[in-house]
């Protein structure tokens, strides 16, 4: 059992940047790849970065690659989200997931998830 508390989240202008962090608690937090989704209101949730178990490999959604940065600390049983050079686009909830087996886009395929955090970027 993996228990997730996402924290960071805000209000930042168009351009601006946030640093989202999740803290894990529980057992082997190195045992899970973790992913970031977020969920626009009247919207899916969708993928937006993944990180694999040893952090060696990161996965991005094309609506984020080259502004977002995933990494992980598994000494500290952390995960972050850096934001840069964001849009309004990009306003949403931001959720952390844990997944036992691989890093998953698929939501469905994530075993534990947090509760969110707010991220509003104005225009």
């Amino acid at each position: 059992q993996v228990q997730l508390v996402e924290s960071g989240g805000g209000l930042v202008q168009a351009g601006g940047s946030l640093r989202l962090s999740c803290a894990a608690s529980g057992r082997s937090f190195s045992s899970y790849a973790m992913g970031w989704f977020r969920q626009a209101p009247g919207k899916e949730r969708e993928f937006a970065a993944a990180i694999n178990k040893s952090g060696a490999n990161t996965y991005y959604a094309n609506s984020v690659k080259g502004r977002f940065t995933i990494s992980r600390d598994n000494a500290e049983n952390m995960v972050y989200l850096q934001m840069n050079s964001l849009k309004a686009e990009d306003t949403a909830v931001y959720y952390c997931a844990a997944d036992s087996a691989y890093a998953p886009v698929r939501a469905r395929d994530y075993d534990y998830w947090g509760q969110g955090t707010q991220v509003t970027v104005s225009s």
